[in-house]
């Protein structure tokens, strides 16, 4: 695999499935090796951005409603959002690093004021050595649920705060020949220089229950980072020390990247 080690800036994105039990409750356990992995990671002097997930789904635990219609998940987002800060707070703080919150929707992207005010603060929290933390509005999106489970949010991140590298942690290993849900022989691609239609096409359609994307929208993210020559990686977030393996060269991902 090629050397990541030198990169410094990392946008790192957390899936809900990752996050929160299919119950909609945190996974405490896997959510404290996160942020550990994440502080040792800014420990060693890599800048850290956080894209999080699982405002609704941790709503709904809480609720316990399954939400169905766009105002109920809206409402969702809204009470688990604050949880979501709570606990990256008080994990982060565990270690002596502070955190920031940002909520972003496609239309602030689309607008050059906003898109630099959004650009500027992340530039300013990261001279400050605080964690930014970005999630999608959900709770006053225009559109139904705005970012594909922010895996485009998360390439719209790394392009704006000028990342070294993405990382997407998800439920599967990375990208595979084939779907290996369905198939016994589907080899995991380590290296992709090129994202090709027939990879879109067979990357299937959603990821777990609680899932809004899956790996059409990691392929997509993928391809808007890498026009901006940002290598990505898609791993498996089931055990967070995984990241420290990735940085060592011994990590089993796909790695996407312009560089042969």
């Amino acid at each position: 695999m090629i050397n990541l080690n030198n990169k410094k800036r990392i946008v790192i994105k957390v899936g809900t499935s990752t996050l929160a039990h299919s119950t909609g409750h945190f996974n405490f356990e896997r959510v404290e090796g996160l942020i550990r992995t994440f502080a040792a990671l800014k420990n060693s002097g890599k800048e850290i951005v956080f894209v999080t997930s699982g405002a609704v789904a941790v709503g709904r635990g809480i609720t316990g409603i399954t939400p169905a219609e766009v105002q109920q998940k809206q409402a969702c987002a809204a009470i688990g959002q604050g949880e979501l800060m709570n606990l990256y707070k008080q994990e982060f703080g565990k270690h002596n690093h502070q955190v920031a919150q940002i909520l972003m929707t496609r239309d602030v992207i689309a607008n050059a004021e906003r898109k630099a005010n959004v650009a500027n603060t992340l530039s300013t929290l990261l001279e400050w050595g605080v964690v930014p933390i970005i999630n999608a509005n959900d709770t006053v999106s225009i559109e139904e649920l705005d970012f594909d489970e922010n895996d485009t949010l998360s390439a719209v991140a790394a392009r704006l705060c000028g990342a070294d590298l993405l990382v997407i942690l998800t439920d599967v290993d990375g990208l595979y020949d084939k779907n290996p849900a369905t198939h016994e022989d589907a080899k995991l691609l380590p290296l992709v220089t090129r994202i090709t239609s027939e990879m879109i096409a067979s990357a299937g359609e959603k990821g777990s229950a609680m899932s809004k994307g899956g790996m059409v929208t990691k392929l997509e993210a993928a391809s808007i980072a890498l026009g901006d020559n940002i290598d990505t990686v898609i791993i498996n977030g089931e055990n967070p020390e995984i990241l420290h393996g990735l940085f060592e060269g011994t990590a089993v991902c796909t790695l996407f990247t312009n560089r042969e």
